[in-house]
């Protein structure tokens, strides 16, 4: 086998990218290298290309993208049982060294590449049913929804939730949150065909938040009590005071989007007035990726329309380009090495 591969990647010191040949990677003890045969563009990888995110944690200045991932197990290191060559996996978006919580793709090298080693312990095997494109984007684009409606925000059936921002991660949000039995779901995007999308995926109501009429409206669709909940994906100041205002008394506001800027409430006293709480909410834990995959296997969930396009690893540049562009407004982009 080749000794070198291609992969993605980004040094945070000349602020460039660029897919290059590297060493492949050998697993240490404990260790799986995998193939990879798919991996998702996140928005969080825009961010890291465009500054706007930096890791935390990284040693040095230079990372392979990429944390949504699944392939087939390729080498184990040693020590390794219970997985084999040829096995179909997801590769779990981080591992734990200490106290700390490292980001694959973010604080080491992740999946843009042909082949990415990870810990044994944070595969997921998948059935022949999944294919490897809908697998690769379950961990974060679906799991950290998934984490913010059902560990984060304990929704609950029945409860009236709010949506903003229906991009990779609130499309599957709206998904989640009927699957849960939230009702209403109302989604908030100002862009028509995301709109539309909401619907398709579940949403009762969709609305832009520029519409006049939208404090009346939220107050029509939730008998005058408003929302339960609402799950902040954009990430940005406007959204998060909208999305305040219209929270019922001692309702909660889940901050799933990062807009690396400070956080601030208009009015302190008519929050604290209603009682109403803010939580911030990152990732997921590793059982809802497994969580995900069993709920799809039973056909609880399903993740076909999830993916918006395929691209070759070679063109990871113009998947940032076309994610960060909004073209043809994508749920979520794949990468084929």
């Amino acid at each position: 086998m080749s000794r070198t591969m291609l992969a993605g990647r980004i040094n945070f010191t000349t602020r460039t990218f660029a897919v290059q040949e590297v060493p492949v990677p050998d697993p240490g003890p404990g260790e799986v290298r995998v193939r990879v045969r798919a991996a998702g563009v996140c928005l969080s990888d825009v961010h890291l290309v465009d500054g706007r995110l930096r890791p935390m944690l990284l040693q040095g200045d230079e990372v392979t993208l990429g944390h949504e991932v699944a392939g087939e197990v390729d080498l184990l290191g040693e020590g390794v049982t219970g997985t084999g060559p040829g096995a179909r996996v997801i590769v779990g978006a981080g591992k734990r060294i200490g106290d700390a919580v490292w980001t694959m793709g973010v604080d080491y090298d992740g999946g843009w590449a042909e082949y990415v080693v990870a810990p044994a312990e944070v595969l997921v095997p998948i059935p022949d049913t999944l294919p490897f494109e809908q697998a690769a984007i379950i961990p974060d684009a679906v799991s950290t929804p998934w984490g913010a409606v059902e560990w984060t925000g304990q929704v609950k059936a029945g409860e009236a939730v709010g949506v903003w921002g229906v991009g990779g991660l609130g499309a599957h949000g709206v998904q989640l949150l009927r699957f849960v039995g939230a009702a209403p779901v109302v989604a908030v995007d100002p862009v028509a065909a995301a709109r539309e999308r909401a619907l398709e995926f579940g949403a009762d109501l969709a609305l832009d938040p520029g519409d006049p009429d939208f404090a009346a409206r939220i107050a029509a669709v939730t008998g005058g009590a408003g929302l339960d909940a609402a799950l902040d994906f954009a990430g940005v100041a406007p959204v998060r005071n909208q999305a305040l205002e219209a929270l019922r008394a001692g309702g909660r506001l889940v901050l799933v989007g990062i807009s690396g800027g400070p956080l601030t409430v208009e009015s302190d006293g008519r929050f604290s007035y209603g009682r109403k709480q803010i939580l911030g909410h990152y990732g997921s834990e590793p059982r809802h990726v497994v969580d995900l995959v069993r709920l799809n296997a039973l056909g609880r969930l399903d993740f076909s329309r999830s993916v918006s396009g395929a691209l070759p690893l070679e063109d990871a540049a113009e998947a940032v380009e076309r994610l960060e562009s909004k073209q043809g407004n994508p749920i979520r982009l794949v990468l084929i090495p």
